[in-house]
């Protein structure tokens, strides 16, 4: 069933975007108040998936924002000593920040005619900006018609290969609390879509 409004978008690839989209605003910066109100707002169900919005729903509604920015800070400020987590496919695939992996992004982004937004420093390899390409790429926001054979392309190349371990560092992380239960979330997300990327082929 396609969705109103956007009738080339069936509904199940439009909750796609969606989670793609909220985890991507949410390792960009720390959340502002709008994002928390829809945080908050959201519900879980008894999946495992609607356990784990549950509980970050929870958090936005028990943590402080003070609170969220200094753990968002602790775990990922500085792309050196400073943060316990690197989000970046080059750091995971290579060990080192700025690597072959980034070139390649670089090179796929380029082909697709999409790039980073002006006065942005951080490399296009970091995840918040792999994720919100995939939630672009479903919605086709930037008229780019990408179906599902090319979607299972851009995630295997470029997320599928690491996004789960750093998923699994961020729920595991000492300093994570708000933010534990979106690297399950992730997790939950990085099987889904593997598991219907690999049905798709």
């Amino acid at each position: 069933m396609s969705v109103s409004g956007l009738p080339h978008i069936m509904e199940e690839d439009l909750m796609r975007a969606q989670v793609y989209g909220l985890l991507s605003v949410l390792l960009r910066s720390p959340p502002d108040t709008t994002v928390l109100n829809v945080v908050k707002a959201m519900e879980g169900d008894e999946t495992p998936f609607g356990q784990a919005v549950a509980e970050l729903s929870r958090l936005a509604q028990e943590t402080s924002p003070d609170d969220i920015t200094d753990e968002f800070t602790r775990l990922f400020y500085g792309h050196g000593a400073g943060g316990e987590l690197h989000p970046y496919a080059s750091f995971y695939l290579t060990g080192y920040i700025y690597d072959k992996p980034l070139s390649n992004l670089r090179e796929d982004l380029s082909r697709l005619g999409l790039a980073r937004a002006e006065g942005i420093s951080e490399p296009e390899d970091n995840i918040s900006f792999l994720l919100n390409t995939m939630h672009d790429l479903i919605t086709d926001v930037h008229g780019q018609a990408m179906d599902v054979a090319g979607q299972k392309d851009f995630f295997d190349q470029h997320i599928g290969s690491w996004a789960v371990r750093f998923f699994e560092d961020l729920e595991g992380a000492e300093n994570a609390v708000f933010y534990r239960p979106v690297g399950t979330i992730g997790q939950l997300l990085m099987a889904i879509e593997n598991k219907a990327f690999t049905l798709a082929a």
